[in-house]
């Protein structure tokens, strides 16, 4: 498919794991990818990857917001346009009870999973506000919608960024803007291994197990399919879909 040939898409967070499967997946579609992330090298991996001529790395801090602005302004330099804005970029912090929780910890895990989605909001907003158009997905995650003992601040935080994304959504549409989450629920990546192994250190193996038998699948996602529900969104086909939370979690919420 072809979907994102002459689009232009950014995606924040794209070292990690879902990131890197999105910049792939548009890649191949034909957009103009954008990766944002804090580490040049990784940045620079990523890229390796892709066509030279379509892609280009930004070193960003999501939580900056002149590193935000920055980000918005150098890709519209280089490629003329922001059709799609992927804030992607999230952490999962420190696994630990509310009561033990330290407040810089707290504080950390907001500053990049919320104020770095409303940043990317802000400024990917206000340029495509300037030609009528464009989308913005935010990765939420199931923690947006239930809760999970031990993250706290990550759950509190994926809370959030569904007000940012329903707010925003109604803002927009009359600007000709969609603005949609999607939710993923266990996948199998760095941040997993970070929770599992927090949460059970030297046997993060067993928490694994643990997190596949509540999926009604039985096993985790993976990043490829996450970046595969993005495309979806981000495309011409997902039109009429705004304000939504979509989840992929092999059915863990359903139950």
């Amino acid at each position: 498919m072809d979907r994102f040939q002459q689009k232009t898409i950014v995606i924040t967070g794209a070292t990690g794991g879902i990131g890197a499967a999105m910049a792939r997946r548009f890649a191949e579609e034909g957009a103009n990818v954008v990766l944002a992330d804090l580490d040049e090298r990784k940045l620079a991996e990523v890229a390796a990857s892709l066509e030279p001529q379509r892609t280009l790395t930004v070193r960003t801090d999501v939580s900056v917001p002149s590193d935000v602005e920055n980000l918005v302004a150098r890709t519209v330099e280089r490629f003329g346009v922001l059709d799609g804005m992927m804030a992607n970029a999230g952490i999962e912090g420190v696994v630990a009870p509310v009561v033990k929780l330290e407040p810089e910890a707290f504080d950390r895990v907001y500053a990049v999973n919320v104020r770095g989605a409303f940043l990317c909001m802000k400024y990917a907003g206000r340029r495509m506000i300037e030609r009528g158009s464009g989308v913005i997905v935010a990765t939420s995650s199931i923690a947006g919608l239930i809760g999970s003992p031990g993250l706290s601040a990550y759950v509190a935080s994926k809370h959030a960024v569904m007000g940012l994304v329903k707010s925003a959504a109604i803002e927009l549409a009359p600007r000709g803007i969609r603005v949609v989450a999607i939710n993923p629920g266990p996948i199998d990546n760095r941040m997993m291994r970070s929770i599992e192994e927090q949460a059970a250190p030297g046997d993060g193996e067993q928490v694994k197990r643990g997190f596949e038998a509540q999926v009604p699948l039985r096993r985790y996602g993976q990043n490829e399919e996450i970046a595969a529900l993005a495309a979806f969104l981000a495309s011409d086909e997902a039109s009429y879909v705004n304000g939504a939370a979509f989840v992929a979690d092999g059915g863990f919420t359903a139950q």
